[in-house]
């Protein structure tokens, strides 16, 4: 992701100093492996003081991004999504309590500014399940014409 955003800026006749990266993780090593990635290209990056659970405690809730790459875990079980059921960013429906991959989805847009553009990867399975509402979801963020593509990959 940084090698892409570095070679963008550029493009665009900016600096790497120009962009603003912010992020989250719930894994206190992989919190740890990403400031030390940051500082090792010297960008400045917000991921907060510790790792903390993006659902519970998102730290940048007012954050609108112009763009969001994110790779979130395949089909997350114990999400805690039983006691997330009315949360706010659940506007294209209420994800299943059993798979996170839905409720990454509309966590990303949520964060999205209008002007945006966001790319994430999901499991492929996670195109056609109908379980817990999944099917009326992917219809209503097609229908909000927010999907520019689905691409399958092989295994």
């Amino acid at each position: 992701m940084f090698v892409q955003s570095e070679k963008f800026v550029e493009s665009h006749g900016g600096k790497v100093g120009d962009i603003s990266i912010y992020g989250q993780e719930s894994n206190p090593t992989t919190w740890k492996l990403c400031k030390m990635n940051l500082a090792i290209r010297g960008i400045e990056g917000n991921i907060g003081h510790q790792s903390r659970d993006t659902f519970r405690s998102d730290l940048h809730k007012d954050l609108r991004a112009d763009y969001i790459l994110a790779n979130s875990p395949f089909n997350m079980s114990g999400w805690g999504g039983d006691k997330l059921q009315e949360d706010g960013r659940w506007i294209y429906g209420t994800p299943a309590v059993t798979n996170a991959n839905y409720a990454w989805v509309q966590h990303i847009i949520t964060h999205l500014s209008p002007q945006y553009s966001g790319g994430f990867v999901l499991a492929n399975g996670s195109m056609s399940p109908n379980q817990s509402g999944e099917k009326e979801t992917r219809k209503s963020l097609i229908e909000a014409e927010l999907v520019d593509c689905m691409v399958p990959l092989p295994g």
